[in-house]
């Protein structure tokens, strides 16, 4: 330690006569961070966030498709539950995601291309990847 500041450890704490003593909540506020690029934080976040491509089908695999579409049109009226995972296209940045949907599908669209669920969900046949469930399984 310096020598020439050795005497200044044992004086009493100054408090000054003029000016008001500040509470620990107002002292600590003033160390708090300061946010001096706003937004930069959910730029870098949304730069992190992954997307995922599109997988490319086999002519195989969207005859099955096709082929479950067809045979789901014919008993949409018995309401069977079945599983579709379709490709969501990211609306911010290139890419996307797959997402499941399990339910009832109550229309097929065959001029949009659309399949409406009983949840409102609407799903491109064009995205489609997979579609499961108990009315599918003699077809595969």
């Amino acid at each position: 330690m310096d020598q020439k500041y050795k005497d200044m450890l044992d004086m009493p704490h100054h408090v000054s006569v003029t000016h008001p003593q500040m509470s620990m909540d107002r002292r600590a506020a003033q160390f708090s961070p300061f946010a001096a690029l706003t937004g930069y934080g959910n730029a870098v976040e949304e730069a992190a966030r992954l997307t995922d491509q599109k997988a490319e089908l086999t002519d195989e695999l969207l005859d099955m498709i096709n082929r479950q579409l067809t045979l789901l049109s014919r008993h949409l009226q018995e309401k069977p539950v079945i599983r579709i995972t379709y490709f969501q296209m990211d609306d911010r940045k290139d890419g996307g995601s797959y997402t499941t949907v399990t339910g009832i599908v109550k229309k097929i669209d065959k001029i949009t291309k659309m399949i409406t669920m009983d949840n409102g969900t609407e799903i491109p046949m064009g995205e489609i990847s997979a579609i499961n469930g108990e009315l599918f399984r003699k077809l595969e």
